[in-house]
Formats: C-alpha cells, sequence, structure tokens
C-alpha cells in the first residue's frame, strides 16, 4: 500500500494505519490512514476483471460531477502485475440526521433529472462482477433487451441455470417492452442502488458509492431499491413530489426489477431463476 499510495498521491508518504473492511465480495477494502489524510482503498485482480477500478472512477467521478450527492473523491487509480487499485476519500460514518430520507428523495430526483441524448453510456462497466454493456441506443427499450435482458438470459442459457422455455420467454417479453414503458428522456442512473451502496457520513447525509453508471429509465434505479428493501417510504414520497412518476409506475417495478434478478441467477442460481420466471410470466 505505501508504494501505491506513494506513486499516485506523487510523494513520500508514511502509513500510520491499515485496516481491512468488510462488505465487497469482489474487491479487498482496506482504509489506510497517512499523515495527512485518511483513504479507502479497494484492490482486485487485474486480469480477472479488466479496468474494473478505472471503470468504477468514472462512474463516480460521473455522480459527483452532475448530481448534488456526496461522493467519494476519486484520488487515483494503479495497476501492478496482478492487481488494480483504486484510492478514494475515506467516508466518516455517522447518524442519520432528522431528514434524511426526505434529503435522499429530493437529491435522487435531483440526479434523474441529469439526461443524455442517448441510452447507455460512453463505456461499458461492470455489474457486481458481471460485464454491463452501456451500448448507447435512442429507444429505452432496445436498449433494455439488447444490452440488458438478453446478455443476461443468454448467460443463463449458457451456463445451464436456464433452459430453451425460459429463453423464449423472456424473448416475447422483449417484443413488448415498448408498450411497457412510458416514454421517458435517459436519466443518470447509480446502476445498482441497494441499500448497501449508501453510506451514512459525519453529517448525517447519505453518500453514494459502488455504481453501475449510465443512463436509462428512471425506474430502474427505483426498482432496485424496492428489490431488497432498506429505503423509507418517506424517500418515494419526497421524489414524487420532486419528479413525479408517470402512472401505474408500481405496476412496473418488477419489470425494473428483472434485469437484477437476472444478474442474480447468474451470480448465485437458486432461487433467483424462479423469480426471474414469475416476472416474465407477470408480463407475458
Amino acid at each position: 500500500m505505501h508504494e501505491i499510495l506513494a506513486t499516485i498521491l506523487n510523494h513520500e508518504i508514511r502509513i500510520l494505519s491499515q485496516t481491512p473492511l468488510t462488505g465487497g465480495d469482489i474487491n479487498a477494502v482496506f482504509k489506510v490512514k497517512i499523515d495527512q489524510a485518511t483513504f479507502c482503498i479497494k484492490q482486485n485482480h487485474r486480469d480477472q476483471f479488466p479496468k474494473m477500478s478505472v471503470k468504477e472512477a468514472n462512474g463516480l467521478n460521473e455522480l459527483a460531477d452532475k448530481s448534488n450527492f456526496y461522493i467519494p473523491e476519486v484520488i487515483g487509480t494503479h495497476e501492478d502485475h496482478t492487481s488494480q487499485y483504486l484510492v478514494m476519500e475515506f467516508i466518516e460514518s455517522g447518524a442519520k440526521s432528522s431528514g434524511f430520507w426526505e434529503n435522499f428523495g429530493m437529491r435522487l430526483a435531483h440526479m434523474h433529472k441529469q439526461t443524455s441524448e442517448h441510452f447507455g453510456w460512453e463505456e461499458d462497466n461492470y455489474i457486481g462482477s458481471l460485464h454491463q454493456s452501456n451500448k448507447q441506443h435512442d429507444n429505452w427499450a432496445i436498449f433494455y433487451t439488447e444490452e440488458r435482458i438478453l446478455p443476461q438470459v443468454k448467460l443463463a442459457f449458457d451456463s445451464n441455470k436456464v433452459d430453451a422455455a425460459f429463453v423464449h420467454s423472456a424473448e416475447r417479453l422483449c417484443s413488448q417492452l415498448n408498450d411497457l414503458f412510458p416514454e421517458e428522456p435517459p436519466a443518470l442512473l447509480h446502476g445498482d442502488l441497494w441499500s448497501g451502496n449508501f453510506l451514512v457520513d459525519s453529517n448525517g447525509d447519505p453518500v453514494l458509492i459502488d455504481p453501475s453508471v449510465y443512463y436509462g429509465h428512471r425506474e430502474m434505479d427505483l426498482g432496485m431499491m424496492y428489490l431488497f428493501g432498506g429505503f423509507s417510504d418517506a424517500l418515494f414520497e419526497v421524489y414524487h413530489e420532486e419528479f413525479p412518476l408517470e402512472k401505474n409506475w408500481k405496476e412496473r417495478i418488477p419489470l425494473t426489477q428483472l434485469y437484477p434478478l437476472l444478474v442474480h441467477v447468474n451470480l448465485f442460481g437458486g432461487g433467483y431463476v424462479q423469480n426471474a420466471a414469475s416476472v416474465i410470466h407477470r408480463y407475458c
């Protein structure tokens, strides 16, 4: 860690402490304190997940530039012959402020108002440990089909997690997506917004971490938030006041959850196959 930090900071340092942190199953994560500052350093295999650290850094910078959430400052990235590293500002944790969830809802609405000409993003990245294609499209249904649903279905089929009938049902659903989603402009998305991917800082405010950034239908972030829970109803109430959702949005929640469910099929298998199948059969 001494060599990594000295290289990125471009000056000599003295490490006072280095503490492993928990919470990640892809990266080894450390809190590293030096004379002048404290950093969070993520380390993983260079060849197993090519450019993962750089892509995460780019996503964090996109959120920092275009949202009003507090985002950990990216200090730098580095690769050696075996590993890659992402060095960030360390966020000191605190207790939620009295208006934490309302604050979160307002900031999320503001973030989703940030738009782009196309669905997708300027580069591919990762969702968990899986490749996430962000090839740009002008139409949300086409993007969701070709860059989200069908690649995950193919991956699951090729690894014998789902059968041909599952594939055919998913293809039928994709053919209906244009009629199922209301038309909206591309929104800046966190992309993996479950309760493990935000922190509470020392001021009691929300901090977003571990993004899988792209521009997509804004209901995608909301669906992910509902999938595993951990968010207050007050957040969604304020969000809807600030940026009203199209009618019947709650009925589309399972549809937006299909992508993360398929990701979990490919990562973990098990009951997620039936969960994904239930969503598909709900719509076709």
